[in-house]
């Protein structure tokens, strides 16, 4: 269990949604991250059973589900995590529950930050139109053709849309995300 260090997200509820194939750190240090600035954070998930982390290509640990999508909605939540590993996102993109529950984050203005793999729901829920965003090199491609500007930087913040590219910059991702989840709502985001 995370110690609480700063109020900074005091009263915030985050989600976090991944599946099976979740890469764990990138699920672990951003819960750690937003649980030690005191938010509520949820594990939400396509179905209840705990879900599969990985490292890389082999197993992890396993993790319990608080929540699933159809047990909740963007209202809910001041803001969204979208952890990266190939398989989770990849699931994820092909479930219209959970596309739909990443583009409300949007047309409410609520901040959203992906990492990775992460952002491939960014462009199944059509929200990178016109936006500076970072990925993993292999989803570069995806986000271009669905209108954003890709750039190589570990983070990158676009009104409230907080990306990053790999584990290596989860520091420089969980800083900005905090930052940015503690500022709330932001006007020009919602579509």
């Amino acid at each position: 269990m995370t110690k609480k260090i700063s109020d900074k997200l005091s009263g915030k509820r985050i989600a976090v949604l991944a599946t099976d194939g979740v890469e764990q750190v990138e699920l672990e240090q951003p819960c750690d991250a937003l649980n030690a600035a005191g938010a509520e954070v949820h594990l939400v998930s396509l179905e209840s059973d705990p879900i599969q982390g990985v490292h890389h290509d082999q197993k992890g640990d396993t993790f319990e589900v608080d929540k699933t999508i159809d047990e909740v909605s963007a209202e809910e939540y001041d803001a969204l995590v979208l952890p990266g590993g190939v398989f989770n996102p990849d699931a994820l993109r092909v479930n219209e529950c959970a596309v739909d529950f990443v583009r409300d984050f949007f047309k409410q203005g609520k901040p959203v930050a992906a990492i990775c793999h992460g952002p491939w729901l960014l462009v199944e829920a059509d929200v990178v139109e016109g936006r500076k965003v970072t990925s993993w090199p292999s989803v570069k491609t995806d986000l271009v053709n669905a209108g954003a500007e890709w750039v190589d930087k570990q983070c990158v913040c676009d009104n409230g849309l907080v990306t990053s590219r790999n584990p290596n910059d989860l520091p420089a991702f969980c800083r900005k995300m905090v930052e940015e989840f503690a500022e709330g709502v932001h006007e020009e985001q919602t579509a």
